[in-house]
């Protein structure tokens, strides 16, 4: 496996990863599919202090992790949003965890103070994961996504990481 910054060739299979995750999970609350011109404008807006990684296993896009602004005030500039996906065929091989490793130490890197990650309340394995990286369950927005007929609640987490 190899771990490296996302290019804009990559798009078509994060695209992929990521609208298999609309249409069968509810890891986002997007609810239609997306468009390679949608997935150009969200990549457009990362680089710098808010990276895009991706896991290669044999030259495949295999998953992706991003770091993206929490809010936009000034005051927010140290907090991030962290997001990962894997393709349904590389689930359970351990690169999310791969991936998160990676993401917290460039974050740590860069000069972020806090990562905040929403995890959707029934994703018990991302739960899992993140309690096993030190993330600190936070709070729980009740009933805010509404997806395949279902009120969906949010929980946060989050991990300080410049103590």
């Amino acid at each position: 496996m190899i771990i490296r910054d996302a290019v804009e060739t990559d798009l078509p299979n994060i695209l992929s990863i990521y609208n298999h995750a609309i249409l069968t999970t509810t890891a986002t609350f997007d609810l239609e599919k997306q468009t390679l011109e949608q997935r150009k404008e969200w990549f457009s807006h990362y680089g710098k202090k808010h990276p895009i990684i991706v896991a290669c296993i044999d030259d495949h896009v295999a998953g992706y992790c991003s770091l993206s602004p929490y809010r936009s005030k000034a005051a927010y500039n140290r907090t991030v949003e962290l997001s990962v996906y894997i393709d349904e065929k590389y689930r359970g091989k351990g690169i999310a965890k791969n991936l998160m490793t990676e993401i917290i130490q460039r974050a740590k890197g860069l000069g972020h103070h806090v990562i905040i990650s929403g995890i959707t309340k029934g994703n018990d394995a991302s739960v899992k994961m993140h309690e096993q990286f030190g993330f600190e369950y936070i709070g729980c927005f009740r009933e805010v996504g509404y997806k395949f007929d279902t009120w969906l609640d949010v929980l946060f987490y989050q991990l300080i990481i410049d103590t």
